[in-house]
């Protein structure tokens, strides 16, 4: 309870920080490219935050595809909007990498900035038999059919690569693992919560604000190179556990293929000035983020980068692409 407790008041000591001087620029969207609660919902929630000095930001929810639906419009429709910025994570790309956005690539948008990452969590109640991540292992070799996970996303998203590489550490198939899709991790969540699944392979800063309002999910392992600070200081890491499973999840934005340049400059020099202020440390903690800032060609080289990575991941596993 002190740790919800605790949690909240930040969060809402962050949140009601008046802005450092009134918006000079015309408002802004932020496209939310699922349901409410997950980990686009906390981005945008962010870069509302982070901007409010600058100009207004509201939100609009654009659920479908896990970001396909999102992606299509901008490149379509509203390619030249420049008063709208969509929110994107690593799953984003591992999407494209798929050729789950139909026929386009990681080429037809501006990649805005990235304002933040976070980390994989295999999530379960706090009621489950399990204790360990060892222990969910041998309950998944010993009956897979047993254990349904949940998670916010289709067979290939992220969050189902993290259960099936899960799967395949404790010698299961991940074909032959139950998997149950949600369009959002708040909706993954709320099932786990509510008993339809047993496992959820989500996002901590996802469950960071799952624990703030609610006391039935415990973690078994986050999916980091080492142990998280603050609420997960206590929760061990996979590879603490014998398995060598780490994800990371950038988060950050985009903007239309047909965006003006001088617009594009604009918004790329609002986040910098925002990632660069003496607050935003404890602002993106908030929100559950850690340390990562890219935006101008360093960001161009590491969409590159994951993109190779995923497509590489997706073979590996024979995930086909569409």
């Amino acid at each position: 309870m002190r740790r919800r407790h605790a949690l909240a008041t930040v969060l809402a000591a962050t949140a009601a920080r008046p802005a450092a001087a009134a918006p000079t620029a015309a408002p802004a969207e932020c496209v939310v490219p699922a349901k409410a609660g997950g980990g686009f919902d906390l981005s945008c929630r962010l870069a509302q935050q982070m901007l409010a000095g600058e100009r207004s930001v509201t939100l609009r929810y654009l659920p479908g595809g896990i970001g396909a639906l999102a992606y299509t419009t901008v490149v379509g429709r509203q390619s030249g909007d420049a008063a709208q910025i969509v929110a994107f994570s690593s799953g984003s790309l591992l999407n494209l990498a798929q050729g789950r956005f139909g026929p386009h690539t990681e080429a037809d948008v501006r990649w805005l900035a990235v304002v933040g990452t976070d980390y994989g969590v295999i999530a379960v109640r706090k009621d489950a038999p399990w204790r360990t991540l060892r222990d969910l292992a041998r309950a998944l070799h010993a009956d897979p059919r047993a254990v349904a996970f949940g998670a916010g996303g289709t067979i290939g998203s992220q969050d189902w690569f993290k259960a099936a590489l899960l799967a395949r550490a404790a010698g299961v198939g991940h074909k032959r693992m139950r998997f149950v899709a949600f369009e959002g991790g708040g909706e993954a969540l709320a099932a786990l919560e509510g008993g339809h699944v047993q496992v959820v392979t989500g996002d901590a800063a996802e469950v960071q604000q799952q624990l703030a309002r609610h006391d039935g999910v415990r973690l078994l392992a986050v999916l980091s190179e080492q142990r998280l600070p603050g609420l997960f200081a206590q929760v061990p890491t996979a590879r603490e556990q014998g398995f060598d499973i780490v994800w990371p999840t950038a988060r950050g934005f985009y903007l239309g293929p047909q965006v003006p340049e001088a617009a594009a400059r604009a918004w790329t020099e609002s986040f910098r000035r925002a990632m660069a202020a003496p607050g935003y440390a404890a602002m993106r903690a908030a929100h559950g983020l850690h340390a990562q800032t890219l935006t101008g060609p360093e960001l161009q080289q590491f969409i590159a980068a994951r993109m190779q990575v995923y497509r590489a991941l997706a073979a590996e596993l024979g995930v086909p692409r569409r």
